[in-house]
């Protein structure tokens, strides 16, 4: 073999191993790409999973009940109504809303007891836009006789009712306590009209006792004691339209506001009746300028 075939061959030789070496290195830097690639795509599928944990557990409400713990600032002004605003309030706008007649009926037998104390019973629901209204004011006038031992929780009225979507609280599984009264709330339906606490069969006959009628039976319903009884808002709901928990409760400290002459007005009311039930103890509340000035309604 001549020495130009030896070369030529020893080149060929070479350029095959250059090739092979070159083969190999593109397959190392697929396996690396594809290793990379797959991290990379655990990587983000893991990274979305957090981030759609994240979101969730910083959502305030379930998607399906829409309740949410208010933040401790909204509930301490809703329990905190100072007794000047009260007294300053009085009647507020609830004689314009009812036309003259009285807010409230008077109740018959017995006094309705739980738990060795005269009963307020109230009976509504979720997605009821005068209950939502009656909320704010029972939250308000209970708040004066005890406190919720749970912390209060927002909900808002069903989208589709008369004043849709109002912000109100929800008294569902709420805690109550007081040396005065037992508070048992019963939120009959949720949002979306099914069923979440059935009245008991007690509870029921109370009801039926003063709304006979099953087809005209509406919310809320509150018993006080049989002392008093509430068949309805006491003050217009369009009043807390398009507001949010914290815009309601940052004005209630403020006698002139349109919407604390309603919900204060409305929590006046409650009070004293609350106060027959209690043979007007704590003294200092049922003797207050406030109860005086709506007695006759009550």
């Amino acid at each position: 073999m001549g020495k130009a075939s030896r070369i030529k061959q020893q080149s060929a030789r070479e350029k095959i191993a250059a090739q092979r070496a070159e083969a190999q290195r593109l397959e190392r830097r697929n396996r690396i790409l594809i290793t990379g690639g797959s991290i990379l795509l655990v990587l983000v599928i893991v990274g979305a999973f957090v981030l759609v944990k994240l979101s969730q557990s910083s959502t305030p409400s379930s998607s399906s009940s829409g309740r949410t713990v208010l933040p401790a600032s909204v509930s301490a002004q809703v329990t905190g109504v100072p007794a000047s605003t009260l007294d300053a309030v009085g009647q507020g706008a609830v004689p314009i809303f009812m036309h003259g007649a009285a807010p409230l009926s008077p109740g018959t037998g017995t006094t309705l007891t739980s738990a060795g104390k005269p009963q307020m019973l109230y009976i509504g629901a979720e997605f009821c836009p005068y209950c939502a209204a009656m909320r704010w004011s029972m939250a308000i006038a209970l708040s004066r006789f005890g406190h919720f031992t749970t912390p209060l929780k927002g909900i808002r009225s069903s989208p589709t009712d008369t004043d849709p979507n109002t912000a109100t609280l929800t008294f569902y599984k709420a805690g109550y306590d007081s040396p005065y009264l037992t508070f048992t709330p019963v939120e009959n339906q949720t949002i979306g009209k099914a069923l979440l606490q059935n009245p008991t069969q007690a509870q029921n006959a109370v009801w039926a006792k003063y709304e006979p009628n099953p087809s005209s039976r509406g919310y809320p319903f509150i018993d006080f004691g049989n002392k008093a009884v509430l068949k309805g808002p006491i003050y217009d709901p369009a009043v807390l339209a398009g507001k949010s928990w914290s815009q309601i409760a940052a004005v209630l400290h403020d006698p002139s506001s349109p919407i604390t002459q309603s919900v204060v007005g409305a929590a006046n009311y409650v009070t004293a009746a609350i106060c027959k039930m209690t043979n007007n103890q704590p003294a200092d509340v049922c003797t207050s300028k406030a109860v005086t000035a709506v007695q006759s309604g009550v």
